[in-house]
């Protein structure tokens, strides 16, 4: 019989990860979806194998479950279908924020398997209409099993991220990983609303240089979904944008106090600093 890899919730990375995942080794892709115009959208454009809008019908056949809802949703999902999962299945999600997502996981029975995990990918838009197969070629995948996850299924997980392209796997612990989500790219959403916040903006449009664009293109965000990351992970985010405000109002200091050797100083150490980071060289997540 036919393995099944089902992907709950169709939307740009759930919808990507199907498309990516169709000729996996031996398993049929099903995809998972409440919203009716999703999953025409998916039967019409060969999202999955086939597609349903009954999670309750598929789940106790999966063999793998992935999980592509909101982080709430994930928990809420993990909860009531707890006792439906298929005993040595597995269960993952693609979410951004792991900590508060792994204590949702606590839930299961211990004969289900829960590994966390989040695709370094994604795009500004949202909707299964924007999903595409390569959306994870070159992209790093972040692991953080539970002490109990079986090396089996730890493989798997290896296999499937080779099929999606991606650069390499990394394992690490939900806070670690939140901690650094927190810097690398909640941060630069942050950063990319607050300037879209400025009374200018408006009266700036048509003149944006590269640097401008390059700077707020997340800022055209998923609200409810950033609202949860952003909620989810305020500790950690908080550190970082405490951080950042000491840095902000270093350069406002210096610029104030008209020291143009200082800002020489500050600016020449900034730029080495990123230079540096962009050298070839060991990946942080290789």
């Amino acid at each position: 019989m036919k393995k099944t890899i089902t992907v709950v919730g169709l939307g740009l990375i759930g919808g990507s990860l199907a498309i990516a995942l169709r000729g996996f080794e031996d398993y049929e892709i099903v995809g998972v979806d409440v919203s009716q115009p999703t999953l025409r959208f998916a039967a019409e454009h060969g999202v999955a194998d086939r597609v349903t809008e009954d999670a309750g019908a598929v789940i106790p056949g999966a063999d793998v479950v992935i999980l592509a809802l909101h982080p709430r949703g994930i928990v809420r999902f993990l909860s009531e279908y707890r006792d439906r999962f298929q005993p040595g299945a597995l269960v993952t999600d693609v979410c951004g924020i792991k900590t508060t997502v792994m204590a949702g996981a606590e839930v299961l029975p211990p004969e289900v398997d829960f590994i966390g995990c989040h695709p370094m990918a994604g795009t500004e838009f949202s909707g299964i209409e924007h999903a595409f197969g390569d959306m994870f070629r070159d992209s790093h995948l972040i692991l953080t099993p539970r002490e109990t996850s079986t090396p089996a299924h730890i493989a798997l997980m290896e296999r499937m991220a080779a099929h999606l392209g991606c650069k390499d796997v990394y394992k690490t612990t939900p806070e670690a990983h939140d901690a650094m989500i927190a810097y690398t790219s909640q941060m630069m959403h942050i950063i990319a609303v607050s300037v879209c916040d400025d009374q200018r903006l408006f009266s700036c449009k048509g003149f944006e240089g590269s640097s401008f664009r390059g700077c707020t293109r997340v800022a055209a965000l998923d609200v409810g979904l950033w609202t949860e990351l952003f909620s989810m992970n305020t500790p950690a985010l908080l550190e970082v944008l405490d951080r950042l405000l000491e840095n902000l109002q270093s350069y406002r200091d210096t610029l104030a106090a008209a020291d143009a050797g200082t800002l020489s100083q500050k600016l020449a150490y900034s730029a080495a600093r990123k230079r540096q980071m962009d050298l070839p060289g060991p990946d942080l997540l290789a």
